[in-house]
Protein backbone atom coordinates (compact mmCIF):
# COMPACT_ATOMS: atom_id res chain seq x y z
CA UNK A 1 0.00 0.00 0.00
CA UNK A 2 0.95 3.66 -1.21
CA UNK A 3 0.33 5.46 2.75
CA UNK A 4 3.79 6.20 3.48
CA UNK A 5 6.64 8.30 3.04
CA UNK A 6 4.71 11.30 3.32
CA UNK A 7 6.62 14.65 2.00
CA UNK A 8 6.65 18.41 2.65
CA UNK A 9 5.69 20.10 -0.43
CA UNK A 10 5.15 23.39 0.51
CA UNK A 11 2.83 25.95 2.78
CA UNK A 12 -0.68 25.17 2.85
CA UNK A 13 -1.51 28.92 2.39
CA UNK A 14 0.71 29.22 -0.64
CA UNK A 15 -0.40 25.91 -2.38
CA UNK A 16 -4.38 27.03 -1.51
CA UNK A 17 -4.62 30.33 -3.12
CA UNK A 18 -2.15 28.85 -5.60
CA UNK A 19 -4.74 26.21 -6.96
CA UNK A 20 -7.63 28.09 -6.34
CA UNK A 21 -6.32 30.91 -8.59
CA UNK A 22 -5.29 28.17 -11.10
CA UNK A 23 -8.63 27.19 -11.57
CA UNK A 24 -9.12 24.39 -9.14
CA UNK A 25 -13.08 23.63 -8.73
CA UNK A 26 -12.81 22.79 -4.65
CA UNK A 27 -10.17 22.36 -2.31
CA UNK A 28 -9.69 19.40 0.11
CA UNK A 29 -7.89 19.80 3.28
CA UNK A 30 -7.10 16.75 4.62
CA UNK A 31 -5.58 16.57 8.16
CA UNK A 32 -4.66 12.45 7.72
CA UNK A 33 -2.91 12.19 11.21
CA UNK A 34 -5.39 13.42 13.23
CA UNK A 35 -7.85 10.79 13.73
CA UNK A 36 -4.50 8.41 14.28
CA UNK A 37 -3.49 10.77 16.67
CA UNK A 38 -6.41 10.94 18.61
CA UNK A 39 -7.11 15.08 17.79
CA UNK A 40 -8.56 17.64 15.51
CA UNK A 41 -7.84 19.54 12.76
CA UNK A 42 -5.97 22.88 14.27
CA UNK A 43 -8.78 25.89 13.20
CA UNK A 44 -6.34 28.40 13.09
CA UNK A 45 -5.30 27.13 9.87
CA UNK A 46 -8.94 25.97 8.44
CA UNK A 47 -9.55 30.27 9.17
CA UNK A 48 -6.17 31.00 7.19
CA UNK A 49 -7.16 28.92 4.30
CA UNK A 50 -10.78 30.04 3.89
CA UNK A 51 -9.67 33.69 4.25
CA UNK A 52 -7.87 32.82 0.97
CA UNK A 53 -10.00 30.87 -0.72
CA UNK A 54 -13.80 31.99 -2.93
CA UNK A 55 -14.33 28.54 -4.19
CA UNK A 56 -15.62 25.62 -2.09
CA UNK A 57 -13.61 24.55 0.92
CA UNK A 58 -13.51 21.12 2.35
CA UNK A 59 -12.02 19.52 5.79
CA UNK A 60 -10.88 16.30 7.08
CA UNK A 61 -9.23 15.17 10.16
CA UNK A 62 -10.82 13.86 13.19
CA UNK A 63 -14.07 15.22 13.41
CA UNK A 64 -15.86 12.84 15.74
CA UNK A 65 -19.10 15.17 16.81
CA UNK A 66 -21.36 17.90 15.38
CA UNK A 67 -19.89 20.21 18.27
CA UNK A 68 -16.45 19.73 16.01
CA UNK A 69 -18.15 20.23 12.51
CA UNK A 70 -19.80 23.00 13.85
CA UNK A 71 -16.41 24.88 14.72
CA UNK A 72 -14.58 24.16 11.48
CA UNK A 73 -17.60 25.11 9.50
CA UNK A 74 -17.62 28.23 11.51
CA UNK A 75 -14.03 28.99 10.97
CA UNK A 76 -14.64 29.12 6.77
CA UNK A 77 -14.97 25.54 5.88
CA UNK A 78 -17.93 24.68 2.94
CA UNK A 79 -17.94 21.17 3.85
CA UNK A 80 -16.52 18.99 6.66
CA UNK A 81 -15.52 15.09 5.40
CA UNK A 82 -15.27 12.04 7.79
CA UNK A 83 -13.99 8.62 7.74
CA UNK A 84 -11.99 7.05 10.01
CA UNK A 85 -14.59 8.75 12.78
CA UNK A 86 -18.00 7.26 11.05
CA UNK A 87 -16.71 3.72 10.37
CA UNK A 88 -16.52 4.50 15.15
CA UNK A 89 -19.60 5.62 15.00
CA UNK A 90 -21.89 5.51 12.32
CA UNK A 91 -24.18 7.50 13.63
CA UNK A 92 -22.08 10.17 13.15
CA UNK A 93 -22.93 10.72 9.51
CA UNK A 94 -26.73 11.24 10.12
CA UNK A 95 -26.03 13.40 13.27
CA UNK A 96 -24.03 15.58 10.89
CA UNK A 97 -26.43 15.24 7.81
CA UNK A 98 -29.45 16.34 10.27
CA UNK A 99 -27.68 19.71 11.82
CA UNK A 100 -26.02 21.13 8.73
CA UNK A 101 -27.37 19.16 5.57
CA UNK A 102 -26.06 16.37 3.68
CA UNK A 103 -24.77 18.82 0.77
CA UNK A 104 -22.23 19.83 3.92
CA UNK A 105 -21.46 15.81 4.92
CA UNK A 106 -18.39 14.07 3.10
CA UNK A 107 -17.49 10.60 3.29
CA UNK A 108 -14.10 9.81 2.84
CA UNK A 109 -13.37 5.90 1.98
CA UNK A 110 -10.12 3.98 1.96
CA UNK A 111 -10.17 0.77 0.35
CA UNK A 112 -8.54 -1.77 -1.48
CA UNK A 113 -8.82 -5.51 -2.76
CA UNK A 114 -8.71 -7.95 -0.18
CA UNK A 115 -9.27 -11.47 -1.94
CA UNK A 116 -12.77 -10.98 -4.08
CA UNK A 117 -13.38 -8.00 -2.38
CA UNK A 118 -13.01 -4.43 -1.93
CA UNK A 119 -12.33 -3.86 2.00
CA UNK A 120 -12.31 -0.61 3.64
CA UNK A 121 -9.19 0.61 6.03
CA UNK A 122 -9.70 2.63 8.90
CA UNK A 123 -6.52 5.28 9.93
CA UNK A 124 -5.27 5.43 6.48
CA UNK A 125 -3.00 8.64 7.81
CA UNK A 126 -0.85 6.52 9.43
CA UNK A 127 1.58 3.42 8.26
CA UNK A 128 2.12 1.87 12.06
CA UNK A 129 -1.87 2.04 12.68
CA UNK A 130 -3.77 1.72 9.17
CA UNK A 131 -6.58 -1.55 9.82
CA UNK A 132 -8.64 -2.99 7.51
CA UNK A 133 -12.25 -3.47 9.06
CA UNK A 134 -14.72 -5.78 8.58
CA UNK A 135 -16.60 -3.84 6.29
CA UNK A 136 -16.80 -4.17 2.90
CA UNK A 137 -16.49 -0.97 0.52
CA UNK A 138 -19.74 -1.15 -1.10
CA UNK A 139 -21.65 -2.10 1.81
CA UNK A 140 -20.05 1.26 3.54
CA UNK A 141 -21.10 3.45 0.47
CA UNK A 142 -24.64 2.17 0.62
CA UNK A 143 -24.79 2.45 4.45
CA UNK A 144 -23.65 6.05 4.64
CA UNK A 145 -26.03 6.87 1.30
CA UNK A 146 -28.87 5.48 3.79
CA UNK A 147 -27.69 7.84 7.03
CA UNK A 148 -28.06 10.78 4.90
CA UNK A 149 -24.54 11.27 3.47
CA UNK A 150 -24.21 13.92 0.09
CA UNK A 151 -21.11 12.82 -1.21
CA UNK A 152 -18.72 9.55 -1.44
CA UNK A 153 -14.68 10.64 -2.05
CA UNK A 154 -13.71 6.83 -2.69
CA UNK A 155 -9.78 6.71 -2.75
CA UNK A 156 -8.26 3.59 -3.76
CA UNK A 157 -5.72 2.52 -1.75
CA UNK A 158 -3.61 0.28 -4.84
CA UNK A 159 -3.60 3.07 -6.92
CA UNK A 160 -3.13 6.08 -4.24
CA UNK A 161 0.47 7.70 -4.95
CA UNK A 162 1.59 5.17 -7.82
CA UNK A 163 0.58 7.59 -10.72
CA UNK A 164 -0.88 4.39 -12.94
CA UNK A 165 -4.22 5.78 -13.51
CA UNK A 166 -7.61 5.27 -11.14
CA UNK A 167 -8.95 1.95 -10.31
CA UNK A 168 -11.56 1.88 -13.00
CA UNK A 169 -12.87 -1.20 -12.02
CA UNK A 170 -13.62 -0.27 -8.53
CA UNK A 171 -14.93 3.24 -9.04
CA UNK A 172 -17.23 1.73 -11.93
CA UNK A 173 -18.80 -0.77 -9.81
CA UNK A 174 -19.26 1.64 -6.82
CA UNK A 175 -20.73 4.62 -9.36
CA UNK A 176 -23.70 1.79 -10.08
CA UNK A 177 -24.17 2.40 -6.02
CA UNK A 178 -24.30 5.31 -5.68
CA UNK A 179 -27.21 8.08 -5.72
CA UNK A 180 -24.83 10.88 -4.99
CA UNK A 181 -21.87 12.25 -6.06
CA UNK A 182 -18.66 10.23 -6.39
CA UNK A 183 -15.52 11.77 -6.72
CA UNK A 184 -12.17 9.33 -7.48
CA UNK A 185 -9.34 9.76 -5.59
CA UNK A 186 -5.79 7.94 -5.87
CA UNK A 187 -3.46 6.99 -9.04
CA UNK A 188 -4.11 10.12 -11.30
CA UNK A 189 -0.92 10.30 -13.84
CA UNK A 190 -1.30 12.22 -16.60
CA UNK A 191 -3.93 14.03 -18.18
CA UNK A 192 -5.55 10.95 -19.89
CA UNK A 193 -6.24 9.30 -16.60
CA UNK A 194 -8.76 11.89 -15.72
CA UNK A 195 -10.21 11.49 -18.78
CA UNK A 196 -10.61 7.95 -18.59
CA UNK A 197 -11.97 8.02 -15.66
CA UNK A 198 -14.48 10.40 -16.29
CA UNK A 199 -15.65 8.35 -19.53
CA UNK A 200 -15.39 5.07 -17.97
CA UNK A 201 -16.28 5.14 -14.20
CA UNK A 202 -18.57 8.26 -14.94
CA UNK A 203 -17.59 10.22 -11.81
CA UNK A 204 -18.87 12.97 -10.66
CA UNK A 205 -15.27 14.38 -9.70
CA UNK A 206 -11.92 13.61 -10.08
CA UNK A 207 -9.66 14.38 -6.76
CA UNK A 208 -5.83 14.66 -7.23
CA UNK A 209 -2.69 16.30 -5.42
CA UNK A 210 0.78 14.90 -6.29
CA UNK A 211 0.35 15.75 -9.68
CA UNK A 212 0.09 19.36 -8.72
CA UNK A 213 2.21 19.22 -6.57
CA UNK A 214 5.19 18.22 -8.57
CA UNK A 215 4.22 20.26 -11.18
CA UNK A 216 3.24 17.49 -14.23
CA UNK A 217 0.59 19.43 -15.54
CA UNK A 218 -1.39 22.53 -15.03
CA UNK A 219 -4.76 22.61 -13.46
CA UNK A 220 -5.68 25.11 -16.76
CA UNK A 221 -3.89 22.42 -18.90
CA UNK A 222 -5.64 19.75 -17.71
CA UNK A 223 -8.96 21.58 -18.21
CA UNK A 224 -8.49 22.36 -21.24
CA UNK A 225 -7.79 18.62 -22.19
CA UNK A 226 -10.73 17.21 -21.07
CA UNK A 227 -12.95 20.16 -22.77
CA UNK A 228 -11.37 19.45 -26.27
CA UNK A 229 -12.26 15.74 -24.84
CA UNK A 230 -15.74 16.70 -24.58
CA UNK A 231 -16.13 16.15 -21.13
CA UNK A 232 -18.08 19.37 -19.21
CA UNK A 233 -15.73 20.97 -17.17
CA UNK A 234 -15.99 25.02 -15.92
CA UNK A 235 -12.92 26.99 -17.41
Amino acid sequence: MQFREHRIVGDILELAEKYSRSGADEIVFYDITASPDGRTVDRTWVNKVAALLDIPFCVAGGIRSVADAEEILGHGADKISVNSPALENPALISELARRFGSQCVILGVDSRMVGESWQVYQYAGDENRITSTSRATLEWIAEAQQRGVGEIVLNCMNRDGVRNGYDIDQLATAKNSCDVPLIASGGAGVMQDFEEVFNVADVSGALAASVFHDHSFSIPDLKQYLHMADIEVRL
